[in-house]
This record gives C-alpha cells, structure tokens and sequence, in this order.
C-alpha cells in the first residue's frame, strides 16, 4: 500500500517544528528516521496531513554531557550514538545493547529519540533508559518539560506527549556504571526482541533487573544479590508475576520461560 496524501514540512528550527505542531495538532507527525512511521504510514495506520521532517535541524544534532547526564537530541542516529567514541564509559548499559537495535542499514536513519517516542514495548532503547532511570524533554509553544522515563511511556505504543509537544531530547545519567548483561531473543538479530534482558549492579549488594517485550513497557526490579547468589526463585517469581501479552511471536508462556531461563545468564555476566 502506499499512504495518503500529506503535506511535507522541512523546518530550519525547533521553534518552526512547533508553530506545525501547534497549528495542526494530531494531523501532525514528526518525522526523525522514519523507521517506524514510514511503515505505519504505508499500511494507513496514520493518516497525517502533514509531516514534519526534523532530520536536518541542527540544534537536535547533539550528543553531549550535561554533568552526569548523557543527552542525545533527537536528529542523532542509533549508529552516531553507538560510534560516539566515550559511550562505553559514559553508559556501558547503552553500549552493551546498542549494537542489537536494528540492523547497520536501519541504525543508519533510525534515531535514538525515535525509537524512545514509538515506544514498543520489545524495543531495547527504551528499556535502557527505564533502566538507567533516564528522562524525556518535551518542547512546545507552550514550554519545556521533563519527563521520567516510567512517566512517559505509558504503555504499549502509548505515551505522555501532548499533541503539541515534540520529543527534543533524551537524558540517560552515567551514573550505572561497572559491568553490565544484556541478551534478548528474536526471530533474527537485529529484529525486535520477543523478551530482551538487561541486568547492572548500580551498588554493592543491589542486582537491577530489566524486562522488555513482556509487558506494555519495560519492567524494572531491583533485588538483594551478592556475587554467587542464586536468584531463580525471584526470577520465577518475577516470570508469574508479570502481566504479558500473546502476539504472533509468542505466548504469555513462552515469554515467561524466556524470563526464567535468559535471565540467570545475563546475571551471570555481571561476574565474567
């Protein structure tokens, strides 16, 4: 198929994005990499009657630190943020899982602000900032505000912007350092994860445990842990607790024996 007619917007600055924004409301779209939208565009699943290009604004263009915070605007690429020479040390949670978001091709115009604003729940970039206790900046006419990670996405596909309101930029802080474990399961590399696992020791005695692609979006627990502790009853528990979903991927169940048996692998990497 291919989408209805639109009107294409290619603005020199925020503050012209959001004059579109406010004029057109919900028959505006914000078009970053288009990974996502173009598809949902040519299956008419939007019909927009304008999109907004912000691929080319420079402002939007930044990856940089803001004391402990990592920002990335929202025209950076997956591939600009997963080359960005000082991400391993800044944000090895984001380092460890950057390399299986897309495939090279769809890193390339894929955005890291964009995948955060779809909001899938399989998808790995908003798990890491769920996980590393991350925030959304929103703009409008209107104003600035900032956003918790848990805040904004509020489930499935589903968030907190106003139709007015453009996803500027994404604060991952850098402070969930040491090691790290990531793994996930998909049909292919590179394709969204039917469960994807994250785990990070943010303290001595403390495990982070994160989930994706079992619930609406990413599921964070914390638990008691030691070097050497045994936690599959937790994660059994975990894996009964959480209220996941049936797709043409998988069943409730097997994302629940996903849990139970990647999760005490990624643990194990935090000892390697």
């Amino acid at each position: 198929m291919k989408p209805r007619a639109f009107a294409y917007l290619r603005p020199a600055s925020v503050d012209e994005a959001l004059n579109a924004l406010t004029q057109h409301g919900d028959d505006a779209r914000i078009l970053a990499g288009g990974q996502s939208l173009i598809p949902m565009l040519n299956f008419r699943l939007l019909e927009p009657v304008m999109l907004v290009d912000i691929s080319h604004v420079e402002e939007l263009g930044h990856i940089r630190m803001d004391g402990d915070m990592l920002e990335v605007g929202a025209a950076v690429t997956q591939n600009q943020l997963l080359n960005w020479s000082s991400l391993p040390e800044k944000a090895p949670l984001l380092a460890a899982l950057m390399p299986w978001v897309g495939h090279f091709q769809t890193r390339n115009r894929g955005t890291v602000c964009g995948s955060i604003a779809h909001a899938d729940p399989s998808s790995e970039i908003p798990l890491a900032l769920a996980m590393m206790g991350g925030e959304v900046v929103l703009r409008s006419s209107r104003g600035t505000r900032t956003l918790r990670a848990d805040e904004f996405q509020t489930g499935m596909l589903s968030t907190a912007r106003d139709a007015d309101e453009m996803l500027v930029a994404v604060r991952f802080p850098t402070t969930l350092t040491g090691k790290v474990g990531f793994r996930e399961v998909a049909r292919r590399h590179g394709d969204f994860a039917i469960v994807a696992i994250a785990a990070a020791q943010p303290s001595p005695g403390t495990l982070l445990l994160g989930l994706g692609g079992v619930e609406g979006s990413p599921v964070i627990r914390r638990f008691d842990w030691r070097e050497g502790s045994d936690l599959r009853d937790e994660i059994d528990a975990l894996a009964r607790e959480v209220e996941t979903y049936e797709d043409i991927h998988a069943s409730p169940r097997m994302r629940r024996d996903i849990v139970r048996r990647l999760a005490p692998a990624v643990i194990a990497e935090l000892r390697t």
